[in-house]
Order: C-alpha cells, then sequence, then structure tokens
C-alpha cells in the first residue's frame, strides 16, 4: 500500500513524520510524496500560531476532497480534534508522543476504521526507523513537552509536561546517523535548554556529541532565555567546540519588561541583554536569531518602542515576527485584545527595522573566505551551504556537490543569505 506523509511546522514536526515514515517501510507500506497517487495520506499538523492553523484547516479539507483515508497527527488533534472532525468525521487521530503507533492505526485506518490514539506514550522518539527528507540532515529529538507556563502558547497543551530522553540513547542516534553519512545534525525540542537527564543538561549533553568521530556541525534549535541564564557559562563554553554552528535561537518575544511578565517568560530585558552580551564576547560573528510577538494583549505603544529598541541594540540576524492571535486554552487568549489595525501597522514597522538591519549584517560578510557544508540542491545549477555561523551561502556549480565541504569566497550580499564561489 502506498502512503504519503505531509508535515508542517517545527522541526520536530519533521523529525516525527520521518518516524512515521520509516516505520511504515519498515512495515511493507511504499512511501509516495504525491496525496493524489496514495492509497493513505498522513498530514503532521502544527497549530502554535492562528495562521498556521488555517493553513492546516486548508490542507485537511484538500485531502479529505480526495476522497482516500486519512489520518492526522501533530499537534491539531490534541487540542483541536473538534475542528478535524467537523472537516473530516472519518479521519483518524494521533498525537505527537504517539507516532510510534503509526503502523496500528495506519492498518486499521485502511480497513475504514476511525482510530484515535491520543496517549502520551512516554517513549523515546530516537533510535527508530527514519525515511529522511534531507540526506545531509539528521533531526535529534532530545526531549518533547515543557514545564514552562508563557500565557500565549498552545504547544505545552499539545504536548504535555517536559520528557526529557535518555542521553546515551541520544548520543547512539546521533552516532548512528554520522554513521551513515549525516553532516549536519539538528538538535530539537519545545526548549532545548530546559534538558535534564540524571543530572546531565544541554551543556553536557553537547559535550559529548562532540567527542563522536567524524566531520559534523551541530545545530542547536530554540532554548527559551529563562532556561539559558541557568546554564550560560557551560553552554558558552561548548559552543566554542568547532563542531557548534554559531547560530543561537534566543526568542525575546517582547523588549518591555511590563509585556514579558503578562507573557510569564522568566526573565527581563536586562536579563536577556546581558546574555547576548555573554555570547558574543566569546564568539563575536555568531548568528543569532529570534522570534517577536507584536501586538500582545495590553502592549502599548510605549512597549512596542521599547520592543524595536531592543531590535536595533541587538542587531539580530533572523527575526521571525508573528503578529499576536490568541490561541484555545491559553491565558492570553482571555485578554482583551488589541485592535487588527494598530497590530497590522507596529509589524509593518518591525518588518522595516529588521529587514535594513540584516542587509547590514550581511554586508560585514563580504570577502570572507572559509568552509561551507553544502547541505541543500537550489534552483538549476546553484546549491546552499551553511558557514560556521550557520549562514546560507548560495554557490553555482555543475558538479553534485551535496554533502561536501567546499572551500568558499563570500563575494556578494542579500537580505537573506550571502553568494559565494568556489575556490
Amino acid at each position: 500500500m502506498k502512503v504519503c506523509i505531509l508535515a508542517y511546522g517545527c522541526s520536530a514536526s519533521f523529525s516525527d513524520s520521518e518516524i512515521m515514515a520509516g516505520l511504515l517501510r519498515e512495515s511493507g507500506f511504499e512511501i509516495v510524496d504525491n496525496p493524489e497517487k496514495s492509497d493513505l495520506n498522513v498530514i503532521v499538523t502544527c497549530n502554535v500560531k492562528l495562521p498556521t492553523e488555517k493553513r492546516m484547516v486548508n490542507k485537511i479539507k484538500e485531502l479529505t476532497k480526495l476522497k482516500k483515508p486519512l489520518i492526522v497527527g501533530g499537534c491539531m488533534p490534541i487540542t483541536q480534534r473538534e475542528i478535524i472532525e467537523r472537516i473530516n468525521p472519518r479521519a483518524s487521530l494521533i498525537g505527537p508522543n504517539s507516532v510510534q503507533k503509526i503502523v496500528e492505526v495506519a492498518n486499521e485506518t485502511l480497513k475504514g476504521k476511525k482510530v484515535v490514539f491520543l496517549e502520551d506514550l512516554k517513549k523515546p522518539k530516537v533510535c527508530l526507523p527514519r525515511v529522511q527528507r534531507n540526506p545531509i540532515i539528521h533531526i535529534t529529538q532530545i526531549s518533547t513537552g515543557c514545564n514552562r507556563a508563557c500565557a500565549y502558547c498552545i504547544v505545552r497543551f499539545n504536548k504535555g509536561s517536559l520528557f526529557c530522553y535518555p542521553t546515551d540513547l541520544i548520543i547512539k542516534d546521533i552516532k548512528d546517523a554520522i554513521s551513515q553519512g549525516k553532516k549536519e545534525i539538528w538538535i530539537t525540542s519545545q526548549d532545548n535548554a530546559s534538558y535534564d537527564f540524571n543530572g546531565k543538561n544541554l551543556a553536557s549533553l553537547l559535550e559529548e556529541v562532540c567527542k563522536l568521530d567524524g566531520k559534523f556541525f551541530v545545530r542547536i534549535g530554540m532554548m527559551n532565555p529563562a532556561s539559558v541564564k541557568k546554564i550560560l557559562e557551560e553552554l558558552i563554553e561548548v559552543y566554542e567546540n568547532e563542531k557548534i554552528f554559531k547560530f543561537l535561537h534566543l526568542p525575546l518575544q517582547s523588549g518591555s519588561n511590563r509585556i514579558l511578565e503578562l507573557m510569564n517568560r522568566g526573565y527581563t530585558r536586562e536579563e536577556f541583554l546581558e546574555m547576548v552580551k555573554s555570547f558574543r564576547k566569546n564568539l563575536p560573528r555568531i548568528t543569532i536569531a529570534t522570534d517577536i510577538i507584536v501586538g500582545f494583549p495590553g502592549e502599548s505603544e510605549r512597549d512596542f518602542e521599547e520592543t524595536l529598541e531592543v531590535l536595533e541594540k541587538i542587531k539580530f540576524d533572523i527575526v521571525n515576527i508573528s503578529k499576536f492571535g490568541a490561541r484555545p486554552l491559553t491565558p492570553a487568549s482571555k485578554l482583551k485584545q488589541l485592535d487588527q489595525r494598530i497590530i497590522k501597522e507596529r509589524s509593518k514597522k518591525a518588518h522595516e527595522l529588521v529587514n535594513r538591519i540584516k542587509e547590514e549584517l550581511n554586508e560585514k560578510w563580504v570577502g570572507w573566505e572559509g568552509e561551507v557544508l553544502i547541505d541543500e540542491k537550489g534552483i538549476g545549477n546553484t546549491w546552499v551551504g551553511r558557514n560556521y555561523c550557520y549562514k546560507p551561502v548560495v554557490i553555482e556549480s555543475k558538479e553534485n556537490i551535496l554533502g561536501k565541504f567546499v572551500k568558499v569566497k563570500i563575494e556578494e550580499a542579500k537580505a537573506n543569505y550571502l553568494k559565494g564561489v568556489l575556490e
């Protein structure tokens, strides 16, 4: 039987889809990439933001029109089951912490049964069969869930409380991936810095990863500043290892202490600035990504201006700007919402500032020479790679250089990438 799996959202969702595909293929299914050519379709959903939820609704409607058996996985079945069932009452449902049950759910769904499996199996999602989307990149989940209580976040309701995976299993998962030729390891979870297993934190886990043989890079995903401040010195020290991409995803969300408190983020503007200062002191060219929520309930013009001040002061390489949209079950959904026109205007202003800063920062890379790992095929004869600071570099080559470390010189800077030539 042919099955098509579509995944949306974070890197953990893509990892879940790879595991589902691996388990299904191991049990005899054929994995295809076209939902119109399959016997069964699976969609791994995301509902972290309102626009993403709307996209999921449209995608479920499209798949329903194909009149084929459908399994809806990911985050939506946990907190928005009723939306899915209004669109497709016969669709089977599987939760983000029960992906190991996909073969059973698939077989029963193909028999015409509706299966609902939303239990949290409390089983590590590592060292499992996979069908990987990218032959160079391996995504390792180190935990699931979260013990924080950010006022706007629905993900904690979807994935439950923090469950960290055993360190030895994580190391085995990565070691196996490297032996299979993976060159880029993504460390992912809801909050990487909250990892704690039998006294081992994220920094000590990364130290063990860096001791593994082979030439590879490690990309560390999102970390909550409230968790980072507890392990800051250890984390900076391990970041200095040559195998770690100098890439830091530290979501600010707001530059206003008043709004940060309403969001229940667990840190202040001043603490955030100090964290960034500490990283840059040791790693001057580090790429820093952040997330901003514009229009959180109660955000005044002054609160928004304080966010712009931090953006200007820190000069982030990457800023993901989200217009606030209330999520079900969250405390922020019960607060008085701002006028959408105000949110739209503030978002536009923030984007203009961020785009200017990005271009300024990328210009500083022109003339740089060094090694780049090619991790993606581009358009035509182009390839996309990453340098040691995880900066995307576009290169032209008629040869297949995917997965290779190549020497490059940067000749041009764009807002979102660098252009280089092979040396």
